[in-house]
């Protein structure tokens, strides 16, 4: 039986982390990647990019998603008699719960290691007044 996820009557308007469900559950693999929880607070995304020069990768955000990107250079120069190391393009993307912050992305050793920060959440506690729909006697009377 396919069930979507949050068919719950109780949880309202999260339908669009549905959508980021099915999206992530087929995104493509390559190239591989670790995450890690650093701290309670920071995240480390590590993205094995051999062969990428700086100047052939991008890291952005765009609409809550941290986005990384790869273009290599092909040399038309060189004849491969055999090519094992994968330097395809590749988009890589990470969705960010709301208020993550990508705090820097540092290529070494063909790994590329971006850092990324969680908020403190605070709890809000909102009193909503409550409105009397009653029509008073006082008010009938007075209209007539």
């Amino acid at each position: 039986m396919n069930r979507p996820l949050f068919n719950s009557p109780f949880l309202l308007g999260f339908e669009h982390i549905e959508r980021l469900a099915e999206r992530t559950a087929k995104a493509d693999s390559y190239p591989p990647c670790n995450i890690e929880h650093t701290d309670e607070a920071r995240l480390k995304i590590t993205v094995a990019v051999a062969g990428f020069r700086p100047d052939e990768l991008s890291v952005t955000v765009e609409d809550n998603q941290l986005v990384v990107r790869g273009r290599a250079a092909d040399s038309e120069t060189k004849t491969f008699l055999h090519r094992g190391i994968a330097s395809r393009h590749f988009q890589r993307s990470f969705v960010l719960a709301e208020g993550i912050e990508v705090l820097s992305a540092e290529l070494r050793n063909g790994l590329l290691t971006i850092e990324l920060e969680r908020p403190p959440q605070q709890n809000v506690v909102r009193t909503i007044p409550i409105r009397s729909a009653e029509v008073h006697r006082e008010d009938v009377n007075n209209d007539g």
